[in-house]
């Protein structure tokens, strides 16, 4: 009987080893794991911060391109009335129809002319403000990959 005591005091024995180890397993594991979410939480806001700053730098960049686009279409504005104001004068003063033909004839190729031409350039503007707003918010998109990819790796 006495034997049969020994070996349920080494099975208790045993038992409490097992006990402890997987206890201090887990200590560590949990330890790692908070390490890890730690780490990672860091790396998001840090790519949070990032982003922020980069919207910020796309929307001056928006607002300067549509400041740059207003002052196009002012200027193109401001122009197209005054030569139309001197074309009318100049229209005023003729004096047979023919000359009058000629002239508005001459108005409407020039006034086309500057219509399509100021389309282009601003097109071209929309165009070019597009892409310089978009750069930043494209290179934020390829940051959360690799922070996607450096996160599900660790």
């Amino acid at each position: 009987m006495a034997k049969a005591k020994t070996a349920a005091d080494e099975k208790a024995i045993d038992a409490a080893d097992d006990v402890e180890m997987h206890v201090k397993n887990g200590a560590e594991t949990l330890k790692l794991g908070f390490e890890k979410a730690v780490k990672n939480y860091d790396h998001l806001v840090g790519y949070g911060k990032d982003t922020v700053e980069a919207y910020m730098k796309a929307a001056n960049v928006a607002g300067k391109g549509a400041e740059t686009l207003h002052n196009e279409i002012y200027a193109y504005s401001k122009q197209s009335i005054e030569d139309t104001i001197a074309a009318t004068k100049a229209l005023m003063g003729t004096k047979s129809i023919h000359e009058a033909f000629e002239l508005q004839t001459d108005f409407a190729k020039t006034a086309f002319d500057a219509y399509v031409s100021q389309l282009t350039r601003l097109s071209e503007l929309f165009v070019s403000t597009t892409k310089d707003t978009m750069a930043p918010i494209q290179g934020r998109v390829q940051a959360w990959v690799e922070t996607v990819q450096s996160t599900r790796a660790a």
